[in-house]
């Protein structure tokens, strides 16, 4: 009797969408790559100046390279002097966390209902408003914070609209460290980086799941709450996280529009930290804080993206 012969399993070509992804793969290394160098070890620089020594003599930062070699007291400086008796850090950080949050929340006031109106009612004007909200981009952050100057002087229009035309004569010292002035100047250079991730998110937006739930019975209201709102919540969170991650670390619209101690903020702090002799490594300890407390909201975002997409599949 004859023995079958089995033949061996002959391999297959990988499925077209996993060659896809192969290749995509191979075409992202090198950005990932760049990021990952240009991230990373900056970095490592920054750890190894935080946790280095001071020259004696010239007052610089001398890093220390290796890891097991780190001393850890300009970070503990830091930390120490944050709460406490000692809390003269404490302040900017509080403030600088009120600032944030309001101005994030002015931005999304303002920018959600413009970003709402371009994406989905715009019509044939769309093409129009979008290259409006893209104009102050080409305009320097500098100069818009300078024509904030000129506008908020004694002398300046704002107090001219406020004299109504001399018949009163008001004495408000906006440039002297105003908290408003401040929270405005962050969301007037900042709402931009709401504007566009809100208008790429709500343009994206599924039209037949729009029109089924207005078929269903629900009103306008009902499918904007119900429908459009959680369907763009990803997105809300990422024009968030665009809008107030760069916010933790300003320090120029403050600058410019206070220069006052009563309204510094953590990139205030990390400034003069830079240029004082022998503070580089607070400095650097006070990036490190914003990075750790930047670093919670981007899990989150990373999370309900996962969460999305999981059960999107």
């Amino acid at each position: 009797m004859a023995v079958p012969v089995v033949a061996a399993p002959s391999r297959q070509a990988p499925p077209a969408r996993e060659r896809g992804n192969r290749v995509w793969a191979l075409l992202a290394a090198p950005g990932v790559i760049w990021l990952g160098a240009f991230f990373l070890f900056p970095l490592y620089v920054v750890l190894c100046i935080v946790f280095g020594q001071i020259d004696p003599l010239f007052r610089t930062p001398i890093p220390v390279w290796n890891p097991l070699q780190w001393d850890p007291t300009q970070f503990t400086y830091v930390l120490t002097h944050i709460i406490g008796e000692n809390g003269v850090y404490g302040p900017a950080i509080v403030r600088t966390f009120i600032y944030v949050v309001v101005a994030s929340v002015l931005c999304l006031l303002i920018a959600f209902p413009v970003s709402y109106y371009v994406a989905r009612l715009a019509g044939k004007h769309k093409g129009l408003l979008l290259a409006l909200l893209i104009a102050p981009f080409w305009i320097s952050y500098m100069m818009r914070m300078f024509a904030w100057v000129n506008l908020l002087q004694d002398d300046g229009l704002f107090n001219k609209v406020l004299s109504l035309g001399g018949l009163f004569h008001p004495d408000i010292k906006w440039l002297t460290g105003q908290p408003v002035v401040v929270i405005l100047g962050l969301v007037y250079g900042y709402v931009p980086y709401m504007i566009l991730p809100l208008y790429a998110g709500l343009d994206r937006l599924s039209q037949p799941m729009l029109e089924a739930s207005r078929d269903l019975g629900a009103d306008r209201f009902s499918s904007f709450w119900r429908v459009t709102l959680p369907l763009c919540r990803p997105t809300i969170v990422a024009a968030l996280l665009l809008t107030c991650l760069p916010m933790l670390g300003d320090y120029f619209t403050n600058d410019m529009l206070s220069a006052s101690p009563k309204t510094t903020m953590v990139g205030n702090l990390i400034n003069d930290g830079v240029q004082a002799p022998g503070q580089t490594g607070q400095a650097g300890a006070f990036v490190l804080l914003v990075f750790l407390i930047a670093l919670l909201p981007m899990l989150y975002y990373l999370r309900s993206v996962t969460r999305g997409s999981e059960v999107s599949t």
